[in-house]
Parts: C-alpha cells; structure tokens; sequence
C-alpha cells in the first residue's frame, strides 16, 4: 500500500498540469490507439512543442548561415530618381571669360540645371579580401552542427521523460494487477469464513476480521486505479497526445530486461550530448577569435556604376527622347590604422570566452565521470534491492499459503491470516517500489553514459 500512496502522492502534483494541457488539445478520436514505447517515443518526437521549438531554432540558425553566405556574393541594386526644379539656383559668372569683347568683371546670373531631371542607376559590389567574411564563411558549419545538437539534446531530455511515464505506467498497472489477485484471495477466503461461520465453526470476530481487510483493499484498489488514469495522463502530456484519446500500452515490463544494460565497457565523453554542445561552442568561439585576431587587414572591394539620366524643361518624358548613359567601376581598399584600441579589446574578449569554454568541457568531462559512477552505483544497489525485495514477496507468499492451509485446517486464526495477508501486500509494494527506482536507475545510467 506504500507503492500506492506514493505514487497518488508523486503524480497528484501533476494533475494540474495535465489538466491544463487537456483544455488546449483538439477532439481525438475514441478508437483506443496500441502504444508500445517504441511508438512512444517516435509520437513525442513527431508533437512535443519543445522538440517543436528547437527544430524552428535550428531551421533559424541554418537561415542565419545562408545570410552569412550572400557576404561573399555580389550586391547589386538599383535606383532611380526624378527631380522637378520649380526655381533653378542662379550662380554668378564673370562673362568676360566666355568674350574678349565684355569688359571685365561683368558678372552675368547664370542658371546650371534644367527644370526637370531623371536618373536610372545601378550598383554592384563585390567583396574581393575581407578576413571577417572568410572567417564567418569557415564557421558555417560549426554553427549548424550546434543548432542540429541542440535539437538532439532536446530529443534526448524527450526520451528519458517518455521513458519514465511509460514505465511508470506498466509499473502501476502490474501492482494492481497483484492487488487485484490478492483481493480475489482474500474475498475468497472471506465467503468461506462466512459459510464455516453459518456452521458454528468460526467466530463472528474471524468475520468481520476478514470484512474490514477486502474492505479497505478495495479502498486501495480504486486509489491505484485512479493513479494509472494520472500515470497515462502524464505519459500522453510528455508525448503530446490529446489526453482524450484512449490508449493501450502493449509493451511488458520484464524484470529481467530492466537488469540488463548491454554494458560493453566503451565510453567516449563524445557520447554525452552536453559535451558535443560545449565542444561545438568551443569551435565557435574560436572562429569568433580568428576574426577579431584578422581585423587589422586591409579589406578589398570592387564596385560598378552604370545609369542613364536626361534633363529637360519640358516635361515629355514618355517620348524617345535622348538619354546620355554613363558607366564608372574601380576598387575599394580599406586599410585600418587605428581604431582607439577596440579590436585589442574585442581580441581579449574573444580570447577570454575561449578560455571560458575550455574550463567548461574540463569541467563537464568531470560532472560527465561523476554522474557515471554515481548511476553505476545507484542502479547496482538498485537492481540489489530489487532481488531482495523479490525474494522477500516470493517468502511472503509462502507464509501467506502455509497460514492459510492452517486456517482451514483450523489450527490458525483470521489474525494470523490478516497479517500474512498484510505482510504480503507491505512485501509486494516494496517490491514495486524497488521496481521502478531500478527503472529509473537504468534511465540515469544509459542517459549517463550517452546511450539513451
């Protein structure tokens, strides 16, 4: 009855979430949908907002790279402009340059400009040597690696809720089952009672003894009942199923299977999808400082201009009119010479967070050895409670069978039956308890060792 009550008590916490969750979710069919954990995990990974949400990020930073890219690409644009001079600035000229004959010093208004103008051009520009570009070109690929990991990590933090629910789920449904058994027993052993009751041979005690037992195992059968509806509401939140859809675990929970890690002794720190995070951040950053250290080179562009324009002081733009057309090109060289010390500073930085994200891998493959051993342990002690607490179900059952054969042999008494009966259900919940803290050492274990 411990297993019970601490499982109403773990998910009672999440049934408010999980109500929350149904309001949002569209009408799901009635048909009852097979789900084995397999299908469990690949339905999460198809709808769970935050697998959702880190592949958006990811289809994000593949979209920055590709802006990234147009860097090296030409930049071509084009304007055009049409201008009306109502009133044409006048500009004083001294007339005797253009006539030997006007006295010098005549000074003559004279107006530079039409009424109307009209101007077509285009641009191109091409970058031909800029360092920082090079640089955030080489990146690219680091940049999608890191995205692509983060969408792995999340499928990973999926796999091990989804892991857990469902198991949770197989757990609470076999120790019912076993509640269930013990319920038949007991409400079995309760009408014989009654009939040797009716005969004078039993005292009423030895009755109503029996009465209160199956009753309160009833109470704790619907107990269990309502935390399996809890445990598949959960399971259905964590792989984002609508929580009105009816569902039909077909995977069994095999003891034997949850013992078994397939351990083949091989681990990597790449393995650990943490320490490909910060590895990858680590690359970034040092492109981040190449840049910085190439900024003091000269930069190299080439640029075109070609257009057309047309001034008159009619306004009859829509005949064929004669346009002069023009066309000018060259190179750009940018040489940095001083910049009041803000690329050594940006340099530093650059050099600082690189340093920063080398003691963070130290510091993750430490963690990383740590929580190895620590789940190493933790699932051996695990899966050694586990035996015994099997062996100490399966000794309960005996002595609950020997008690019972003394009962109707007459020679045992209804308490000696109730607290068999009761050591057995205190044995089997401790049984199921051990059960799932194994399972959950397996998952600590296997997400430990990069292998969930």
């Amino acid at each position: 009855m411990q297993l019970q009550r601490k499982l109403i008590g773990l998910l009672g916490a999440m049934m408010p979430l999980a109500g929350v969750y149904a309001q949002q979710q569209p009408p799901a069919t009635k048909d009852v949908q097979p789900l084995s954990v397999q299908q469990a995990i690949d339905y999460a990974l198809a709808n769970r907002n935050s697998i959702k949400t880190a592949k958006l990020d990811e289809l994000i930073a593949l979209a920055r790279n590709k802006e990234v890219s147009g860097l090296a690409l030409p930049n071509i644009s084009a304007t055009g402009t049409f201008q009306d001079n109502p009133v044409i600035q006048k500009q004083l000229i001294d007339a005797s340059n253009f006539s030997d004959t006007i006295p010098k010093g005549t000074l003559v208004p004279f107006a530079f400009g039409l009424k109307y103008n009209a101007l077509g051009q285009v641009n191109v520009q091409q970058v031909l040597f800029d360092p920082s570009v090079m640089v955030a070109l080489q990146a690219r690929k680091t940049l999608e690696e890191l995205a692509n990991k983060s969408v792995v990590k999340a499928e990973i933090d999926v796999k091990s809720d989804v892991y857990q629910s469902y198991y949770q789920v197989l757990s609470a449904q076999k120790a019912h089952k076993f509640l269930s058994e013990n319920i038949s027993r007991l409400d079995k052993m309760l009408g014989e009672t009654q009939e040797i009751y009716k005969n004078g041979l039993a005292e009423k005690l030895d009755v109503d003894r029996l009465t209160v037992q199956v009753t309160n195992l009833r109470t704790e059968e619907r107990k269990l009942a309502n935390t399996i509806d809890v445990t598949i509401a959960t399971l259905k939140y964590q792989i984002g199923m609508p929580l009105n859809q009816q569902v039909l675990l077909t995977d069994t929970l095999d003891v034997n299977q949850v013992k078994n890690i397939g351990e083949d002794g091989s681990f990597s720190y790449q393995n650990r999808i943490e320490y490909q995070l910060l590895d990858a951040q680590k690359r970034t950053n040092e492109y981040d400082l190449k840049r910085y250290k190439f900024a003091h080179l000269p930069t190299l562009a080439a640029f075109g201009n070609f257009g057309a324009s047309r001034q008159s002081n009619t306004f009859n733009y829509f005949k064929s009119e004669m346009w002069y057309g023009y066309v000018a090109w060259g190179l750009n060289l940018n040489v940095p010479i001083f910049n009041g010390n803000q690329r050594r500073s940006q340099t530093d930085q650059a050099f600082l967070r690189l340093k920063k994200s080398e003691t963070d891998l130290d510091n993750i493959r430490q963690s990383i050895d740590l929580e190895r051993q620590t789940s190493a342990i933790t699932f051996k002690n695990n899966v050694y409670t586990l035996d015994a607490q099997d062996k100490n179900m399966q000794l309960a059952q005996e002595v609950l069978e020997s008690t019972r054969i003394k009962y109707r042999e007459g020679v045992g008494s209804s308490l000696e039956m109730i607290t068999a009966e009761n050591d057995l259900l205190t044995a089997q919940s401790n049984y199921f308890s051990a059960l799932y803290e194994a399972i959950r050492a397996k998952i600590a274990y296997l997400k430990a060792n990069g292998k969930l």
